[in-house]
């Protein structure tokens, strides 16, 4: 198989893969390498966390079975490589969601474990792991371990947000979560000032089992609107299928002079105060536009996302915010919601209790480079730390600063498993 397509989400132009190899099904072994091995799944993954410039990649995407669905219970079984997006289309029509889902329905349920992804309703339900009843992980050995919370409980933390390092998910068995339709009650709600977000959003946290603001990057004062939202007893036609962006432009769209003017329309637009819509525009707004990560040019783009503690939150925030308006980089689709109390289970699972900020900016080279440089001091010194799954520059020390039990994570990495994050952070390069 050619490597060509087997790229990241931020297309920053990683060296490739030196072979592409594929799992005829998940009762085969892994395929034989000279050099190191990892699963790829749907390429969702901003940076060089999926991606192992001059190694194998294992294509996953061709194991998108589903094994069993108990339509009593919510319970499934699947194949790694199925789509979220696969288990909405069979499960929602049978009064079932995915009881934790990223901003993304095309993310595989191994790259969603491997990543331990999170979603709106974090404060209440939780990450991705959480809910993972078991998988079965195969090793370069040939080895196979039926993994659970009770069962290999250790191989299941290390898995559970492990990169993708210490083996091969084969299949996965997740619990849903029963709804009555398919569509979300939704309320909206404008605020200025980050004093106001953090009394709106506690307000939500204890009225809404999902909660998330877009907030203005750019303004002097910080702004935005907050979006919480319940699955509601209402059935809504699906919105039109998704409509490629055709090609890449010479240059990026995003700009400061464009961000300065899409934010000010977004936020000045009529929000309604309650609205229902169908569950795809709240939980997947960008999945509407195909390739919309063209839309950054040839350089590509990066996407900054922390999360730190409740304490520092406010401030750290605001700092962070206050150098990036300076700065005149940023989104347009800026993303600021808080963590709950539940801890994830999974050894280098990036949610922790706090505030998380996440931003896409344009590749503007040594520019946006100095302003994560200033940005990860701020993140550092309120304790916090950066989500792998959005990385494609982090510094080994801010990595390690981040993620206090990497030593004991360590222990549990296949030895023919590697990318190009791990060997960055690990400084094995």
């Amino acid at each position: 198989m050619s490597a060509e397509g087997f790229s990241a989400w931020g297309r920053l132009g990683w060296p490739p893969a030196a072979e592409i190899l594929r799992l005829p099904s998940r009762s085969a072994p892994l395929p034989a390498t000279a050099g190191t091995l990892l699963p790829y799944g749907n390429g969702r993954s901003y940076g060089d966390v999926c991606l192992n410039p001059g190694g194998a990649l294992l294509a996953m995407r061709g194991l998108d079975r589903f094994i069993a669905f108990d339509a009593d219970t919510g319970v499934l079984v699947c194949e790694a490589g199925a789509l979220l997006a696969d288990i909405l289309d069979v499960c929602v029509p049978r009064g079932w969601f995915l009881p934790v889902t990223p901003g993304t329905r095309h993310v595989t349920v191994g790259g969603a474990i491997a990543n331990d992804v999170h979603g709106k309703n974090h404060h209440a339900a939780g990450s991705f792991g959480a809910h993972l009843r078991a998988f079965e992980l195969l090793r370069s050995d040939g080895s196979r371990r039926r993994c659970a919370p009770d069962e290999n409980p250790a191989w299941f933390a290390a898995t559970v947000g492990g990169l993708g390092l210490t083996g091969v998910v084969t299949w996965a068995e997740l619990q849903l979560r029963r709804i009555a339709g398919n569509a979300v009650a939704v309320r909206n709600t404008r605020f200025t000032g980050l004093d106001a977000f953090f009394a709106l959003n506690a307000e939500a946290e204890r009225q809404h089992e999902y909660a998330v603001a877009w907030i203005d990057c750019l303004a002097k004062t910080p702004r935005g609107v907050l979006i919480a939202g319940d699955h509601a007893a209402t059935d809504l036609p699906a919105p039109r299928g998704e409509r490629n962006l055709p090609l890449t432009p010479p240059f990026s769209l995003i700009n400061e002079t464009s961000l300065r003017a899409f934010n000010a329309v977004y936020y000045g637009k009529p929000w309604p105060a309650r609205e229902t819509v169908h569950h795809r525009p709240y939980f997947y707004p960008l999945d509407a536009v195909g390739r919309w990560n063209r839309l950054y040019g040839p350089r590509g783009f990066y996407q900054y996302q922390s999360a730190v503690p409740p304490a520092a939150a406010a401030a750290a925030t605001a700092e962070m915010l206050a150098a990036i308006a300076e700065s005149g980089q940023g989104s347009f689709l800026a993303v600021l919601k808080n963590f709950g109390e539940r801890p994830s289970p999974g050894l280098l699972s990036f949610p922790m209790a706090g505030t998380t900020l996440a931003l896409d900016f344009p590749n503007r080279g040594a520019a946006t480079l100095s302003l994560f440089e200033r940005l990860d001091a701020i993140v550092l010194a309120a304790g916090g730390r950066l989500y792998p799954a959005k990385d494609a520059r982090m510094p080994a020390a801010t990595f390690r600063a981040g993620y206090p039990r990497l030593a004991e994570f360590s222990s549990f990495v296949d030895p023919k498993l590697s990318s190009g994050f791990w060997r960055r952070v690990m400084e094995q390069n």
